[in-house]
């Protein structure tokens, strides 16, 4: 028999994960380079995907310049936590605890993100020449011309990785950094004009991606509190400005701790897909065929409706997690209720048991049902709002 259940939202997320341990917070000393503070660390994880992170929470630097950097909310979405899964192949989630980027200031990845300039550039800018620090490639076009080059890297996101020693101490032990880089480049001749746009060929971002990591990491290593401790840098493409799915982290490298050389790059094998699409259907027959399915038996509950979609994430080409939308009109509480059942059955019904399911069933009014079968569970669990 299925379960039901009117707790509130966050029950989705505590029993989707790991067992709680519910042991009196930790309370640890944070060694800082000019006092000494307190910090907690949280002995409950709500799960082996995520860290624990140092309270009291501390914004990253960058915090405020990545919404005007990426393109769309998926991408800051999954530029975000993608970093964090590149970050677990080096850093062990029981081991460390995590901090938003706290070392790399924002000053210092506004200018990295500039171009460079000229001579010319700088006086007319009324820029220092020891502020010319840019990573873009200067542009020489006239004004109202296309740009001779595109920007290339359009923001840069730190993650800081904490641990503890046996009296409490707590100290920086590792960090990553992310590069996001443009697949689309979007310019304007004059200010007040149209918007144009010019496609990156993809052998180009990433051959310009790994040269600006190598330069992003021997500046790094000019930072005094990053001079020695173990770096990994990864490649972000993100999607253009009207992509419904987010972009992805292609490639990562790991620097040794006090070295400024860059290990070999290693591929990174994950992609989104949205369901029904041609690229779903060419690349995923099987997945495709059966979330239409899926779609069908939907529709047969409402004729007249076809507004069912579904996000795809794959990882080294097979299917890891689907995250499926239904925005509907309900006319009744009951009604409501009786097709969140219905819909629980065909999660069951249409999909392998190892792949975790979401279907989020919503209406004019807000959100009305979230259904969640993880991977290997013998029942979803079915959440109907109040």
């Amino acid at each position: 028999m299925r379960k039901f259940s009117l707790l509130a939202l966050s029950l989705v997320f505590l029993l989707s994960a790991c067992a709680p341990n519910f042991q009196k917070q930790n309370e640890a000393v944070q060694t800082k380079e000019k006092a000494k503070g307190k910090t907690i660390i949280p002995n409950y994880n709500i799960s082996d995907k995520y860290y624990r992170t140092i309270l009291p929470f501390k914004p990253g630097e960058a915090r405020g310049l990545v919404v005007n950097n990426i393109n769309t909310r998926y991408d800051l979405n999954e530029f975000e936590m993608g970093l964090m899964r590149i970050a677990q192949k080096s850093f062990d989630t029981e081991k460390y605890f995590f901090q938003e980027g706290q070392k790399i200031e924002a000053k210092t990845i506004k200018q990295w993100l500039n171009r460079q300039y000229t001579d010319e550039q700088l006086k007319e800018k009324n820029i220092k020449p020891e502020d010319n620090i840019g990573l873009n490639p200067v542009d020489t076009s006239a004004q109202g011309s296309e740009p001779t080059s595109p920007i290339y890297l359009a923001h840069i996101l730190e993650h800081d990785y904490l641990t503890k020693d046996d009296k409490g101490n707590v100290t920086l032990s590792g960090v990553t950094i992310g590069l996001a880089l443009n697949s689309v480049y979007y310019y304007k001749l004059t200010p007040d004009g149209d918007t144009f746009e010019k496609k990156i060929d993809f052998a180009e971002m990433e051959k310009e991606g790994k040269k600006l990591a190598e330069e992003v990491v021997k500046r790094a290593r000019n930072i005094k509190t990053l001079k020695d401790v173990p770096i990994t840098i990864a490649l972000f493409e993100q999607e253009s400005k009207s992509s419904v799915t987010p972009g992805r982290f292609f490639a990562y490298s790991t620097v040794d701790q006090g070295s400024s050389k860059l290990n070999d790059w290693e591929k990174v094998n994950e992609k989104y897909y949205l369901f029904p699409s041609t690229d779903a259907q060419n690349d995923h027959r099987d997945d495709t065929i059966a979330f239409l399915n899926f779609k069908q038996d939907v529709e047969q509950y409402f004729p007249n409706f076809n507004g069912v979609i579904g996000k795809a994430f794959y990882v080294e080409d097979q299917l890891q997690e689907l995250n499926i939308t239904i925005p509907i009109q309900f006319y009744g509480k009951t009604e409501g209720i009786g097709f969140a059942q219905y819909v629980a059955g065909l999660v069951m019904q249409h999909f392998p048991k190892y792949l975790s399911v979401s279907v989020s069933v919503t209406s004019v009014d807000g959100p009305e049902a979230l259904i969640v079968r993880k991977a290997n569970a013998d029942e979803p669990f079915v959440h109907i709002y109040q």
